[in-house]
């Protein structure tokens, strides 16, 4: 069986369980049958530092981009940040723009240095014909009409982290998006968003930890890893009727198709 984990941040995760040693870490990801991860930037301050940590791991791919809560002053100019992104995500093993959207939890609603960046983000995504990878909370509605206005249909993509519900969804799925459920999946207060699991074609379907946050029952209140992505595929399975290896292989292979991945063996992770 091959799991992936098509979200997490491996450079934010907590190491001390390994001796602080990540090559430690990564061999019990690899003993945990974790075939392929999507490491997500969320600033380009740190991003070097990212790439040079998973950059000895051909399973591990690398996405580039700032979070929509990056306070602007820590953001380059949108003329600046274009330039950057454009030829950071260039490189091959960018397989990703993003995380990026919107963000009104933290941020006051329609800030324009916010709806700046994700515009950018999404022109990038369309020049170099690579999908993004979309934050959004208590955000829905400008989310995607951005996303419908900018053009963003061109690159698709993929919503991370999904608790929206089923309208929202279908509006993403229009666009050509795909639908990335994390550990949210297994909580108690998501009977909802299990009635949206249940409903998103299966070929747009990816799984994610979100490491190092929001980890699934019966891990919850842990720092999350990409190992607990199991959980989530087995909640997955549960809703939609499939064996555990079915949901593996189907959300891997959604993943290879959406990031264009070069093939996937279990030997890769090694």
């Amino acid at each position: 069986m091959l799991l992936s984990d098509s979200h997490c941040h491996l450079d934010r995760i907590d190491l001390t369980p390994w001796g602080g040693d990540f090559s430690v870490f990564m061999q019990a990801a690899h003993n945990a049958d974790l075939a392929w991860m999507l490491c997500v930037a969320i600033d380009l301050e740190s991003y070097p530092a990212m790439c040079e940590l998973v950059a000895p791991y051909p399973h591990v791919s690398v996405s580039v981009g700032v979070h929509p809560n990056e306070e602007p002053e820590q953001s380059p100019s949108p003329e600046k940040l274009h330039e950057q992104l454009l030829e950071l995500g260039r490189d091959s093993r960018v397989v990703a723009i993003g995380e990026t959207g919107l963000d009104y939890f933290r941020t006051e609603p329609g800030a324009t240095w916010q709806v700046e960046r994700f515009l950018t983000h999404i022109e990038v995504a369309r020049q170099l014909q690579k999908p993004l990878i979309i934050h959004t909370r208590e955000a829905r509605e400008d989310t995607l009409s951005v996303l419908e206005d900018a053009g963003a249909r061109d690159c698709c993509g993929v919503m991370h982290c999904f608790v929206e519900d089923w309208a929202t969804a279908k509006r993403a799925l229009n666009l050509g998006f795909y639908i990335s459920f994390s550990g949210v999946l297994t909580y108690k207060s998501a009977a909802e968003l299990r009635e949206v699991a249940k409903q998103v074609p299966a070929d747009r379907l990816l799984i994610e930890t979100d490491s190092p946050y929001l980890a699934p029952v019966p891990q919850r209140g842990k720092p999350n890893i990409p190992l607990y992505v199991r959980h989530v595929a087995e909640q997955l399975a549960a809703l939609r009727g499939w064996t555990l290896e079915e949901t593996a292989e189907r959300t891997l292979n959604n993943a290879r198709t959406l990031f264009k991945l070069n093939p996937i063996s279990s030997s890769t992770a090694g």
